[in-house]
């Protein structure tokens, strides 16, 4: 092809070379260029990736068969129950290998993305421990996913910075900084920008591994006093899939040389058919484990999730199913009790509250509640907690070292031998409490608002002085589906009306209207609030509730590129 030079001077157009990433056989990325990604999606980190997606597929897909199977029998009746199967590891003496040195104290965790700004914050935050995520707290686009490796090897590496152009001021790490864990996303999420073999890659071992690949070495040096890395693993229902992740673990230790039990990871017990399976998970990864976590909020959406199918166990309003609950309440006991038999840290849960900076007596008052929260698992024998901002570290910090002195953790102190007699009727206990128009409104709000800053690719939204992840708005979308289901009554404030399609429909009308008053009518045309409320909608309102809103939403941000023609 000819092109026009200057001055009528015709002179031939250079060919275009198209530069793509290097990757191995069977590999093919469909996310876009990128020079500084492509230092993360090296050929030999490809390879990693692509090496645990064979080994481990087949043993992921058949896991997930046994969830569908184990859901159809709750959807028909059954209520999960402890395996009588596996009565031999919750009855035995074994525990898990110590706790690393590097991880003793983890008194206050703080959460969130792993956005580069947020990470320098998080770990100068004064926590002893920061969870970069993947999963719930960010939204997955190529870009976030592909951006966080980068920022997380640089956080490792020390070198991290961040320049605010609008504050202009800079962010570095302090000399002292918190403990990094990361947090992959679930084994039910895919990562399809990249193909295998033609598949889409399981989007929790395209996390882990281009992570472990690029920072085991320095991390072990720098951090992790010979151990690590270390991660939080999310989602699980049964101790089938730990033993899947105890497996990649080993399988990496093997691939990097290093002492089989360095690689330590924290479980996330937030469904409910994971309650009654904590003695196995930990046995699975006894090599690994470094504790169980209360996951609270998604907890209680796995509450309406596994008992989809049985109207005599409808929640209340979201705001009422609190700690205090009697199902709530057996799941903290329990998992303290079987965390500390076994050597291993019993984590809290998160308090959601933000600093409410315009309204001094409004945030005093959250943070009382938050002191009080706090309170009751330290003294319930948990090693430490959660907190979603900055703000609230030093009062969840107060809380504990008031109460725990110097220990670094009560695994020794607090056994909690009274909980060894909650029984399953007390894990699944009908919640208390009243439906209100109000909890209906707040949930269609919250989980519109939500999905919309997701579908732009934030994860992580302060809304009404709290923060929401997906976690959160899963509660708000599968309430208000579980209660058109079954055209609940909304007996909380004197109304009586139940709840039905034109009801919702109205609701939704108006919050959407509120949500443009709210959020301003530049910011609302500008945003995706019409495209996050069809897909809210249809999913509150489908006869059959799908299992997470993310993985239909997810189609809605995946933007693939086309194959390179030619590599450099």
């Amino acid at each position: 092809m000819l092109g026009i030079g200057t001055y009528g001077y015709t002179a031939p157009m250079a060919k275009k070379t198209v530069v793509g990433y290097e990757a191995p056989d069977g590999v093919d990325i469909r996310g876009r260029y990128d020079e500084e990604l492509a230092k993360i999606l090296t050929k030999d980190a490809l390879q990693f990736v692509a090496d645990l997606q064979r080994e481990f597929w087949s043993q992921i897909k058949y896991a997930m068969e046994c969830r569908r199977e184990a859901k159809r029998r709750y959807n028909e009746g059954a209520l999960p129950s402890f395996d009588p199967a596996t009565r031999y590891v919750r009855e035995g003496d074994w525990v898990c290998a110590p706790v690393p040195p590097a991880v003793a104290d983890r008194k206050v965790e703080i959460t969130g993305p792993v956005e580069r700004k947020m990470i320098i914050n998080a770990l100068n935050s004064g926590a002893k421990v920061f969870m970069a995520d993947f999963e719930d707290a960010l939204s997955p686009s190529w870009e976030n996913l592909m951006r966080g490796q980068v920022n997380l090897k640089d956080a490792v590496d020390g070198t991290i910075s961040f320049h605010d152009q609008a504050r202009n001021r800079v962010y570095r790490l302090n000399d002292q900084t918190a403990q990094l864990f990361v947090r992959p996303r679930g084994w039910h999420l895919p990562e399809a920008h990249i193909l295998i073999d033609g598949e889409p890659a399981t989007g929790c071992l395209v996390d882990f591994g281009l992570y472990f690949f690029h920072n085991y070495a320095t991390f072990r040096r720098r951090q992790g006093e010979g151990f690590g890395p270390f991660f939080y693993l999310p989602k699980m229902e049964h101790s089938r899939e730990a033993k899947i992740w105890n497996c990649v673990f080993e399988r990496a230790e093997k691939m990097a040389g290093i002492e089989r039990g360095s690689i330590r990871a924290t479980v996330l017990i937030e469904t409910l058919p994971a309650v009654f399976q904590m003695d196995e998970i930990l046995y699975e990864l006894r090599d690994h484990s470094v504790g169980l976590n209360c996951g609270r909020w998604d907890y209680i959406f796995s509450y309406v999730k596994t008992f989809q199918g049985h109207s005599d166990r409808l929640l209340p309003d979201r705001v009422q199913v609190g700690m205090t609950q009697h199902f709530m309440k057996s799941y903290s006991d329990l998992l303290i009790r079987t965390c500390h038999r076994r050597g291993a840290h019993a984590m809290g849960g998160m308090a959601a509250q933000i600093p409410i900076r315009d309204d001094p007596a409004a945030n005093e008052a959250a943070l009382d509640l938050v002191r009080k929260d706090k309170q009751r698992e330290v003294r319930a024998g948990h090693d430490g907690t959660w907190a979603a901002h900055p703000g609230l570290i030093p009062a969840c910090m107060e809380v504990f070292n008031n109460n725990m002195g110097n220990a670094a953790n009560q695994i020794q102190t607090m056994k909690r031998e009274d909980a060894a007699n909650i029984t399953e009727e007390d894990l699944i206990q009908r919640p208390r409490g009243v439906r209100t128009m109000e909890g209906l409104r707040l949930n269609t709000r919250v989980g519109i608002q939500y999905l919309a800053a997701w579908l732009t690719g934030t994860g992580s939204v302060p809304l009404y002085n709290l923060m929401e992840d997906a976690a959160t708005a899963e509660i708000s979308r599968v309430q208000n589906w579980q209660w058109l289901k079954y055209g609940v009554e909304l007996d909380g404030d004197g109304l009586g009306v139940k709840v039905s399609l034109d009801l919702f429909g109205r609701v939704v009308e108006e919050e959407m209207a509120r949500i443009e008053r709210e959020v301003g009518r530049e910011k609302f045309k500008k945003g995706m609030y019409k495209e996050a409320c069809k897909i809210f909608t249809r999913q509150c309102t489908t006869p059959t509730l799908d299992d997470f809103l993310t993985l239909d939403a997810y189609n809605h941000i995946v933007t693939h590129h086309p194959k390179p023609s030619s590599r450099l």
